[in-house]
């Protein structure tokens, strides 16, 4: 889902990819270690809930999400649960923040907005997907968690995110590295593009 929106051309993506993404260390909550067995293994849990398609047509097989069709949410709505599976709990004004590649919210409220829809979805939808934190020891303002995999250990989530704050030029590093790795993810897949046409040459 970000990388469909922040680095488009590789997207859909190749398995290579995709582990890239998902092993990624920074603007990431929690942190995974995957190898190609575990990506394998969601992909097909995935694809069995209708989450995702596999584009087979190419020389790699790629994927592509299906996320706001199969939870029938809108773009929004989509983009911060993306957000929340990406980083953890937020505020709305993290969350508007952090979303600037991928939408561009009005303001704070709009982001409230879709995300009270989200925790006030009825039963016959599929229930609450977000779930509005009590306010952390020392916080100004409320977070927000998804709740995708089942329900929030809230004691947990409000200690996870009330550790001391990134200094800027940390946060500044941070992002700089987060280009590097989608820089090389998407070398990655071109020079596969690259070489796949060879592979028959180098076998003789």
């Amino acid at each position: 889902m970000e990388k469909a929106r922040t680095v488009p051309d590789s997207y859909p993506l190749s398995m290579q990819a995709l582990l890239t993404g998902c092993n990624q260390k920074t603007t990431r909550e929690p942190v995974m270690n995957l190898n190609e067995a575990d990506a394998a293994a969601a992909l097909e849990e995935l694809r069995e809930l209708g989450l995702i398609h596999e584009n087979s047509g190419a020389r790699v097989p790629r994927y592509s999400h299906n996320f706001m069709r199969a939870l029938a949410v809108p773009e929004q709505s989509a983009v911060l649960l993306g957000l929340l599976m990406l980083r953890g709990p937020q505020t709305a004004a993290e969350l508007r923040l952090n979303a600037e590649r991928w939408y561009r919210f009005a303001d704070i409220s709009s982001v409230e907005a879709f995300l009270e829809e989200l925790q006030d979805r009825s039963t016959a939808k599929g229930g609450p997907l977000t779930l509005k934190l009590p306010r952390a020891p020392g916080a100004r303002e409320q977070r927000w968690a998804h709740l995708l995999c089942g329900a929030v250990e809230v004691s947990t989530a409000n200690a996870a995110t009330s550790a001391p704050s990134a200094t800027a030029d940390h946060t500044a590093l941070a992002q700089r590295v987060a280009l590097l790795e989608q820089q090389v993810a998407l070398l990655t897949q071109h020079l596969e593009t690259l070489v796949g046409p060879l592979e028959p040459f180098a076998k003789e």
